[in-house]
């Protein structure tokens, strides 16, 4: 079921979402201080583009004093955007029976959005 999930989620918007996450990741990465931010968001994008049969699974990294000043960072400049926009997306789709799964797909990425830094989509 995932696989198929997976497939209609790439037609459906999921290939343009995680495009945007590595095209942003990219553009980020040309500044020598954005380069942590924008490997981040290539990591997102890569996990948005097939979110069917994975979770979300914190590293050992998460509590580190990096992570967690640079998960700060990202939510205040970024990552309320992108929480916003899977908010609005999967409550949009929450609206139809066949909708459902792919508006789950979109909350269980809401926390990721919003703090990706010692976080992994497997």
């Amino acid at each position: 079921m995932s696989f198929i999930g997976n497939i209609l989620w790439m037609i459906f918007g999921g290939f343009i979402s995680g495009m945007g996450y590595i095209l942003g990741g990219l553009l980020i990465c040309l500044t020598i201080v954005g380069i942590p931010i924008g490997v981040q968001a290539i990591k997102l994008g890569f996990g948005t583009m097939a979110p069917f049969g994975k979770e979300i699974v914190a590293t050992e990294k998460a509590a580190e004093p990096g992570s967690v000043i640079l998960n700060i960072l990202w939510a205040v400049l970024f990552g309320w955007e992108v929480a916003l926009s899977h908010l609005v997306h999967g409550l949009i789709l929450f609206i139809t029976i066949i909708g459902i799964p792919f508006a789950k797909q979109h909350f269980k990425l809401i926390p990721l959005a919003l703090a990706p830094f010692g976080r992994e989509l497997k």
